[in-house]
């Protein structure tokens, strides 16, 4: 297809960089990051997230113009690694806050990143993994793509995530997601705003570079200043609310729940609930 591909490969996950005529009507770059830890249907894990955010630098650094993220095999991202979550059960306050910090980094990052990102959702996108796919620019899912927070099935709790979702969604719709953790099909998603478009599988990626193209052809400084803008209509709020999140995130942490929840998804049983 006339494409020239650079090529930096992470542990958890791979950037690519595309150049050619192919992206007409105005030729540029995009960039493909593929989490890929298939075997763990992509789930997030500390190394993964340092990744991404260093992936990111490695792209607003760079002319790239338009960015897809994506998953590799099945799964667009699981949410977080599980084994991870066991290990951080046993961690001090402070580590939490740090884990927790880590996160809302990421999402923060997503969020306010200055070149427009494209999220090529072709499978499941639940708790953190949902957050990723849904804090880009433009939301493409496959039909088979599901969405959701499930974090409190798990003795978690969605603290992060939703300081974005009440401003995507609206408050109510954030509560049904949040307090119930059910999932949604692809198309409820992009009923209620969290998915831009519902695209065939087979054609998913097809649809997410012509987006890219239809974004390049435009002038690089309005898309930068658009994104910059929309970004400072919340910022001050957003900051102070992330904050608060990050704090109530850490503190389930370390609750009687959070151990019992993970526990009883690992062992595959129903969880006792202590309410501590």
């Amino acid at each position: 297809m006339g494409y020239t591909t650079l090529k930096l490969e992470f542990e958890h996950l791979s950037l690519s960089v595309v150049v050619g005529p192919a992206l007409s009507p105005a030729e540029g770059e995009l960039a493909t990051i593929t989490l890929n830890r298939p075997e763990k249907r992509n789930a997030i894990s500390t190394e993964m997230i340092e990744e991404l955010l260093a992936a990111l630098d490695e792209v607003e650094a760079s002319a790239v113009r338009v960015v897809i993220v994506t998953g590799a095999g099945k799964a667009f991202c699981s949410g977080m690694d599980l084994d991870a979550l066991k290990a951080i059960s046993s961690q001090s306050p402070e580590q939490y806050l740090e884990d927790c910090r880590r996160v809302a980094r990421l999402f923060r990052r997503l969020y306010s990143f200055p070149k427009p990102l494209i999220a090529a959702v072709n499978g499941p996108a639940i708790a953190g993994g949902c957050g990723i796919a849904t804090l880009c620019d433009f939301t493409l899912a496959a039909p088979e793509a599901r969405f959701g927070y499930s974090e409190v099935r798990i003795g978690f709790i969605p603290a992060i995530v939703s300081v974005f979702l009440i401003r995507q969604i609206g408050e109510k719709r954030a509560r049904d997601l949040l307090l119930t953790g059910r999932i949604l099909e692809a198309a409820e998603a992009h009923q209620i705003g969290l998915v831009t478009e519902v695209v065939p599988a087979g054609i998913l990626f097809d649809r997410a570079r012509e987006l890219a193209a239809t974004l390049i052809a435009a002038s690089p400084t309005s898309l930068l200043l658009t994104k910059r803008l929309l970004g400072h209509f919340c910022e001050s709020d957003l900051d102070r609310d992330l904050e608060l999140a990050i704090r109530e995130n850490a503190r389930s942490l370390s609750t009687a729940d959070f151990r019992e929840g993970v526990a009883s998804f690992l062992e595959k049983r129903k969880p006792v609930w202590r309410g501590e």
